[in-house]
């Protein structure tokens, strides 16, 4: 299912600094991907332990099922639209995200964007590798329970006791051994993973329902809201975070739509895959996330956490690796390819695809990833929300250029030439980062006051409620600032592209 640097390409365009073999243009021969491919990945990288947690975090908010499911459903319909239409680019020409950014940002310039996605991505590593990790010290203070009582070493701030740390570390080797051995080595795992998760949620979903004493008692948990006004007040944030959850992928699907067939099979794999399969797995972190409630007589949004409540060691053991086996593959496929990609943009000829991954691994520890998870609304409000802040001025950005500007038009060797129409002033158009940093600063305010830098109050109300719709006002802000900034002959520029670049689609 992975892209993969073995292809017969055409001839590489460019100069030294612009490209390498992961970065050139993949030619019409070495394009496989069908509408099922495109359907079993979106299948395959929604089903992990994240998209549970986020229908169970809006559950431990206080939505009620039908709520939590509307807002998942409703948040992937919307990121789907620039999904499409950033992954029209990518089916068209075959390039790469970091170099279909060049057209607005300039061939230099496409750094930045590059590598505020790529530190994003660092964090959903650093995530993912967390949930793996704390998934297998479940399972070993089972058998070794003195892991548990270790003294601490880390400061109290940090959150961070001595055992879990442990296997944390233990584990995030693991992934990068797999970056060391490349990408292919992890084609069984993703095929483990593509059976077992589909059988594991079954499992989970008839546990919750026997528990529960069925589906009655546990659908119909009311909403914790006192009133309309507060529902409202939690929902458009979630909404927003639901859309954040993949506005990552959402700029860099060229990564994985450079290898369509044709644009049929990428828009329809996308579009009939992502919104249902979100929702369907989404469906059992609702159930069993309800289920907690009415057997627990707490909400438990957090499956490692829960699965830790069973009473057999060997179900929790085997519960606990299939967790950390299945979150190794999805680390790579979601979270190594697309950011290797990016640093490796910063200097081609000395960032192969694995510095790019350690890179990657690195920033992902940093991080701190186990205070982004540790509650609902950090997990939301902090981290979902706060990134698409600065995700929605790049699409905004990007989407304008490509459909309002230059109407689908590229001139593809001059992506990878210093001097070519894309390199505006020293190989930065300084118009799209002025666009960029005018549509993040409106979100800057509310998300301060959301991680707690300012008090409650210092910021305006009605400042503070942008960042509620962080990536709507980032991606409209951002986009419409950049047409009104950009120069008429840029308009003029699409005839002359249409003429000097044959279409690989």
């Amino acid at each position: 299912m992975l892209p993969t640097a073995t292809h017969t390409r055409a001839t590489e365009p460019g100069q030294p600094g612009l490209t390498s073999e992961d970065l050139a243009p993949v030619p019409a021969a070495a394009r496989t991907w069908t509408t099922a491919n495109y359907a079993a990945l979106w299948i395959s990288m929604s089903l992990c332990i994240p998209t549970y947690m986020l229908a169970s975090s809006l559950i431990g908010g206080g939505m009620n099922w039908w709520q939590a499911l509307l807002t998942i459903f409703l948040g992937n319909s919307v990121v789907l639209v620039p999904m499409l239409l950033n992954g029209h680019a990518g089916a068209k020409y075959g390039i790469p995200f970091p170099v279909f950014a060049r057209a607005s940002f300039g061939v230099r310039g496409a750094n930045v964007p590059a590598l505020l996605r790529a530190i994003i991505a660092c964090g959903w590593f650093g995530i993912q590798t967390w949930i793996g990790g704390y998934a297998l010290y479940q399972m070993a203070v089972l058998w070794v329970p003195g892991l548990g009582r270790l003294p601490a070493v880390f400061p109290a701030s940090w959150g961070l006791a001595t055992g879990p740390a442990l296997v944390f570390g233990l584990f995030w080797a693991v992934n990068m051994y797999v970056v060391y051995l490349g990408v292919d080595s992890i084609k069984k795992l993703l095929v483990f993973k593509a059976f077992f998760l589909p059988v594991a949620a079954a499992a989970l979903l008839w546990w919750a329902i026997d528990a529960g004493h069925g589906l009655g008692p546990i659908l119909s948990q009311p909403a914790k809201f006192a009133s309309s006004a507060e529902f409202w007040a939690y929902f458009f944030p979630a909404l927003t975070g639901m859309v954040g959850f993949w506005a990552t992928l959402s700029l860099n699907i060229p990564d994985f739509t450079r290898y369509a067939v044709s644009q049929r099979a990428q828009i329809m794999g996308q579009a009939l895959a992502l919104p249902a399969s979100m929702t369907l797995f989404s469906f059992v972190g609702v159930v069993v996330t309800s289920a907690t409630l009415v057997i627990y007589g707490e909400t438990i949004w957090d499956p490692v956490v829960l699965a830790a409540r069973f009473e057999s060691r060997v179900l929790v053991s085997v519960a606990m690796l299939a967790v950390a086996l299945s979150t190794l593959a999805t680390n790579i496929a979601a979270n190594i390819v697309s950011p290797a990609n990016d640093f490796a943009n910063l200097n081609p000829q000395r960032i192969s695809f694995k510095t790019g991954g350690y890179i990657t691994g690195v920033i992902g520890l940093l991080i701190f990833p186990w205070k982004l998870i540790a509650d609902p609304s950090g997990y939301i409000f902090t981290w979902l929300v706060g990134y698409s802040a600065l995700l929605g001025p790049i699409g905004g950005i990007m989407i304008a250029d490509y459909y309002l500007l230059r109407h689908q038009q590229l001139d593809v060797p001059d992506l990878y030439r210093y001097e070519g129409r894309y390199a505006y002033q020293r190989g930065v158009n300084y118009r799209a980062l002025l666009a960029l940093l005018i549509g993040i600063l409106p979100n800057i305010p509310g998300f301060l006051q959301a991680v707690g830098a300012v008090p409650p109050g210092a910021v305006w109300p009605w400042l503070a409620a942008v960042y509620n719709y962080a990536w709507f006002v980032g991606f409209l802000l951002s986009g419409g600032l950049y047409v009104l900034l950009m120069p008429r002959p840029v308009r003029a520029e699409v005839v002359a592209a249409s003429v000097a670049t044959t279409s690989l689609a």
